[in-house]
């Protein structure tokens, strides 16, 4: 356990150390704003490129990686919903924010460092893998709910599903995780070689991806605090660091995943719940407070659960 944690703190002190610095004013909380721009637009996009076009995937088919992943994705994000909507009595809006809120893992500012450090290599690709599917499938699919029940609500007023597929593509195509993941999949599949200088470069600013990542987290989490009902959010906390990454775990042994993607599939499952349950909310103005409390109170929460996932996997 002592080394487990000697791997897992750092990821969360990281974070401490974003909330501390804008805490006290050393900085404000545009300057993580900023960071957070340049983790997302250029220092993360430049590590899957990095990992995709120099990645050795031995024949291995990604598809039982994503079918472990998105099972347990499902499984959570349903339990999720019939919580909000039959135990609490939320409408249906606030019901597909607490699945969102439950099954969306902070795969970039959280998962990418933490696996790096504790799984490798060989868990930074498994990490790639999934996010190339793992954003799209999860804005999609929470977008195209949330209209559905926006319509449920006011009377079935709301725009098409082609409309809302032609504004997510059009988005996901600008995106720079995808574009970073695309340029590396091309690199990979040609075998082109990349200058020397250049590999340089893309090395510098891929190894500060990670640090940069949880430092801009930690400075941008006073804007979410804790507010609202807190037994909705402790269950739907509670399915996050627990229910998630217990149902990736099964499914991954069933499926046979070798030991260091299920790994890494089980981390990311337990970190916590990523700032884009945030975003939803912001779009649809509806469940500001659930998805801002779930996102605190699982970042408070993440070492102690990454650490007791990290132990249970050995």
């Amino acid at each position: 356990m002592s080394e487990i944690l000697t791997d897992v703190l750092p990821v969360f002190l990281l974070i401490l150390v974003g909330w501390v610095i804008v805490r006290t004013g050393l900085l404000k909380a545009e300057v993580g704003e900023a960071m957070s721009e340049f983790v997302f637009k250029i220092a993360v996009p430049l590590l899957l490129f990095q990992t995709i076009a120099e990645a050795d995937f031995r024949g291995a088919s990604p598809f039982r990686l994503w079918i472990a992943y998105f099972s347990g994705v499902a499984i959570t994000w349903t339990a999720g919903h019939i919580v909000a909507t039959r135990m609490f009595g939320r409408d249906a809006r606030i019901g597909v924010l607490a699945g969102v809120s439950s099954a969306f893992a902070n795969t970039i500012f959280i998962g990418l460092p933490l696996v790096g450090r504790t799984v490798g290599p060989d868990g930074v690709m498994a990490m790639s893998i999934l996010i190339a599917v793992h954003l799209p499938t999860m804005m999609i699919a929470g977008t195209l709910l949330m209209e559905q029940a926006e319509r449920k609500e006011n009377a079935g007023a709301g725009r098409s599903t082609a409309e809302l597929l032609r504004q997510v593509g059009s988005n996901l195509i600008r995106n720079p995780l995808v574009i970073g993941l695309f340029c590396g999949l091309i690199v990979h599949l040609t075998s082109l070689p990349i200058p020397a200088t250049l590999g340089t470069v893309v090395d510098n600013i891929a190894n500060i991806a990670g640090p940069a990542a949880l430092i801009s987290l930690g400075m941008a989490l006073r804007q979410y605090g804790m507010s609202g009902n807190l037994g909705i959010t402790s269950v739907i906390a509670a399915f996050k660091l627990f229910l998630l990454p217990a149902c990736v775990l099964a499914a991954g042994l069933l499926l046979g995943l070798s030991p260091e993607w299920r790994a890494a599939l089980v981390l990311t499952a337990a970190v916590p719940t990523g700032v884009n349950a945030w975003l939803i909310a912001n779009r649809f103005g509806v469940g500001h407070s659930l998805a801002a409390s779930t996102i605190t109170l699982t970042t408070a929460l993440g070492a102690f659960s990454v650490s007791l996932w990290a132990y249970l996997l050995g």
